[in-house]
């Protein structure tokens, strides 16, 4: 009794209730405050539920699975594909039945056994200088990035950045093993430096001449223009879609799921229902220069002026299934050494 007593404080602690909410929902959340708390605050304006928040940079899956089933997480919101799948994984989440979820989110975007939902979508784009490159045509393809005329001219993040690992394991889905490694194989050689920094470390990178052109998320963009010491980079390259004559443009996400031992079931399910609406997904698209994933809700203005894109049509669950071959890939062709 006194562990129990014990591991409930410890655990309670973690929030700071709204005093005059009546109820409440408890969310872990990988999602930083500011991308987030607006959403909370209008939930929270609409239904009087008070939206509590532990905000954390990794180890969710694992805090959940260790307290269990007295853990106060209702809700988990979380970035990239890999994440949403280890939730399920490790069989810490629920799962779902919403007939407004299923209906806002579409299929290719959600967990076939509605353990986990997209709430907003990422392009990997390629970015290529507007001085040495120009704009890339509509028949670019990732597969283009192994040609000879990118011969030290390639900047990327780690390969093993989650980012990067479904970019790579969206490769082996569509064409195999065995050509992804060599794709891989050919990316690497083409590359003007080692792995590296985040996404806007490599349009910068572009900017001082380093590589000609970057791989990077879409929404990166939106945050250099709007950075007084970043618009410069911004201002240095072109965003292109690669695949728009092939399988189109790689997809990643930002979503959500329930805590398996939700103690709030009724406001969670409120809460996700309401992320996926109208409302909350056009905050989210002016928040964060992110694509709703709600068809029919507007881009923020300056995602639209980049133009429209085909999407990759592969559903995130076989992107999924390959990350583990993709990290192997990685680490056999020594891609960040």
């Amino acid at each position: 009794m006194k562990k129990l007593l014990m591991l409930t404080a410890a655990v309670s602690s973690v929030f700071a209730p709204i005093a005059s909410a009546t109820e409440e929902v408890n969310v872990y959340s990988y999602r930083q405050p500011f991308l987030v708390e607006p959403m909370f605050d209008e939930f929270t304006k609409q239904t009087g539920i008070a939206v509590n928040v532990k905000f954390s940079k990794t180890g969710i899956a694992e805090k959940l699975a260790q307290e269990g089933e007295y853990s106060p997480a209702d809700v988990v919101l979380t970035t990239d594909i890999s994440r949403l799948v280890e939730l399920s994984n490790k069989k810490v989440v629920q799962a779902v039945d919403s007939k407004v979820i299923n209906e806002n989110v579409p299929a290719q975007y959600r967990d076939s056994e509605n353990e986990w939902f997209s709430l907003t979508l990422r392009t990997r784009n390629v970015y290529s200088s507007r001085d040495r490159v120009g704009k890339l045509g509509a028949d670019f393809d990732y597969k283009d990035l192994v040609n000879p005329e990118y011969k030290g001219k390639i900047c990327t993040r780690s390969g093993k950045h989650p980012y990067n690992v479904s970019l790579v394991a969206s490769m082996v889905a569509h064409y195999g093993e065995a050509e992804a490694k060599t794709w891989l194989e050919g990316v690497k050689d083409n590359l003007a430096r080692k792995p590296q920094g985040n996404d806007r470390a490599q349009v910068k990178a572009i900017k001082e001449g380093l590589c000609d052109v970057a791989l990077g998320n879409s929404y990166y963009l939106g945050k250099m223009v709007n950075n007084p010491k970043q618009v410069s980079w911004a201002d240095s390259v072109y965003i292109n879609f690669p695949g728009q004559e092939a399988n189109g443009t790689h997809v990643n996400v930002s979503g959500m799921a329930m805590a398996k031992h939700a103690p709030n079931h009724a406001n969670a399910l409120k809460l996700m229902e309401f992320l996926t609406g109208d409302k909350a997904q056009q905050m989210y698209a002016e928040i964060n220069y992110e694509y709703p994933v709600k068809e029919g809700v507007k881009r923020s203005e300056l995602v639209a002026s980049w133009g429209d894109f085909k999407a990759d049509k592969l559903p995130l669950e076989k992107i999924a299934e390959n990350h583990s071959i993709a990290v192997k890939l990685l680490d056999e062709t020594k891609f960040d050494l």
